[in-house]
């Protein structure tokens, strides 16, 4: 299977011959160093790029533990937000989906570059009491801004 760039699932050079992957993006607790990547690295994910999202979406802290981040598309009203791009094998992928607590959910995700990828979204309900963060551009310079 050749390799789309616009696409979210390709043949990898270090996955098994014939393994497609599926790439992921982050945005938060899932980012590297931060306290759930290591979900990531238990499913053998592997790191494939820091980017950014396009400039349309907002960022909120989340009541939850540990602390995370929800993220929502507001064209014409967001800003782009720093994330990472992960692959995962296809069983992996959906073991780690399988297991997302609400009110996190994946659905696409547009980067900077007009790739769409599967990616964490928020569910709109959670965001009632949420405080938007948009404005640090992403979750590690928040976390740094708080600390």
């Amino acid at each position: 299977m050749a390799a789309d760039p616009a696409s979210s699932t390709a043949a990898s050079a270090s996955a098994a011959p014939g393994a497609v992957e599926v790439l992921l993006v982050v945005a938060g607790a899932h980012l590297r160093g931060q306290p759930l990547n290591p979900q990531l690295l238990d499913l053998a994910a592997r790191f494939v790029e820091a980017t950014t999202t396009a400039a349309a979406y907002r960022m909120f802290a989340l009541d939850t533990a540990p602390a995370k981040p929800g993220v929502v598309r507001f064209p014409g009203r967001g800003a782009a937000l720093a994330v990472e791009v992960w692959a995962l094998d296809a069983a992996a992928f959906g073991t780690f989906v399988a297991g997302l607590p609400a009110p996190m959910a994946i659905g696409k995700v547009e980067l900077a570059d007009g790739r769409e990828l599967p990616g964490f979204l928020v569910e709109p309900w959670a965001l009632v009491s949420a405080e938007d963060i948009t404005v640090h551009g992403g979750w590690a310079a928040y976390r740094a801004a708080a600390a």
